[in-house]
């Protein structure tokens, strides 16, 4: 089985409308996993049925015994994230602001606070509208630790592509260079590098190459709505080709993808043409990982 990592540098470039109509030209080869977890969207596109959910469980949580507390209010002076208030003659804990410190537990001159597991977001497996199955995560706001859900998804994934003996596992990742696109790209055979030719496009096209040289992946690249600044687009074809980064596609700019967005459908789904676009995209990519 061979990992395919969709990245991209910054947010907005097209990269997961990219991956799901990849998807839908693997089919049932593939397993797709939809690794970013702290904006997940690819359920938008191919409709799962989370037929299995499991809940994630990543930190602290403070708790005060109610029945314990003396309402000394040692607690909420020394909470430093101002996470326990007095409400109706009764200490609360905001479990959006809590940070799990533990700091109140030990200052709690009751034994009062307890530390408790948090739940922190959800992971699903369901079956796809266009017959494979996504791997998929919601983390819940203002939580912690994506990047160990997105190693959970990629697991439960990796463990369903084995067992039914799937070529291939291909992945979206988390845009930027952060915790969770660490996460994503442990394992990987192929990184794909969606970008724009815009400024920021390759700047951050730089950034995350510089972090993916670390991991010694082979990298390829598609450079989304490329003919809306020439001179851009030909700056990251000279850099891709110094940094030794496959050029897969070139994919010019067209109101198909917002069309087929709106539509809740990918854009192999409603333009002919793009659906034979994605397909020779998808043999190239097969092309390049079998001269891993």
């Amino acid at each position: 089985m061979k990992e395919i990592v969709v990245l991209s540098g910054k947010g907005g470039t097209g990269k997961t409308s990219i991956t799901a109509a990849l998807a839908v030209v693997a089919g049932s080869d593939a397993i797709i996993a939809d690794c970013d977890v702290d904006a997940a969207n690819m359920h938008l596109l191919l409709e799962p049925d989370f037929k299995q959910k499991k809940e994630f469980y990543s930190g602290l949580l403070a708790s005060i015994n109610l029945d314990v507390c003396s309402l000394c209010g040692i607690c909420a002076e020394t909470c430093r994230f101002h996470a326990i208030t007095l409400e109706s003659g009764r200490y609360h804990v905001s479990k959006l602001d809590c940070e799990g410190c533990g700091f109140c537990a030990r200052v709690c001159p009751e034994n009062a606070i307890s530390m408790d597991s948090r739940r922190s977001g959800y992971s699903f497996v369901s079956n796809t509208r266009i017959g494979n199955v996504l791997v998929h995560a919601r983390l819940d706001i203002g939580a912690e630790n994506s990047g160990k859900l997105v190693a959970g998804v990629k697991r439960e994934a990796k463990a369903l592509a084995d067992i039914q003996n799937k070529k291939y596992l291909l992945v979206d990742g988390s845009p930027g260079i952060g915790c969770p696109v660490v996460s994503s790209l442990a394992g990987a055979h192929y990184v794909i590098l969606v970008t724009e030719p815009t400024l920021s496009g390759i700047h951050d096209l730089k950034r995350i190459q510089s972090l993916i040289r670390r991991f010694r992946i082979k990298t390829g690249c598609i450079i989304n709505k490329y003919d809306l600044n020439l001179e851009m687009s030909s700056e990251i074809e000279a850099y891709s080709a110094a940094q030794g980064i496959d050029l897969i596609a070139r994919l010019p700019f067209d109101m198909a993808f917002n069309e087929a967005m709106l539509l809740g459908k990918t854009v192999t789904e409603t333009d002919s043409r793009f659906r034979s676009d994605f397909q020779e995209i998808w043999n190239r990519i097969q092309w390049y990982l079998n001269q891993i």
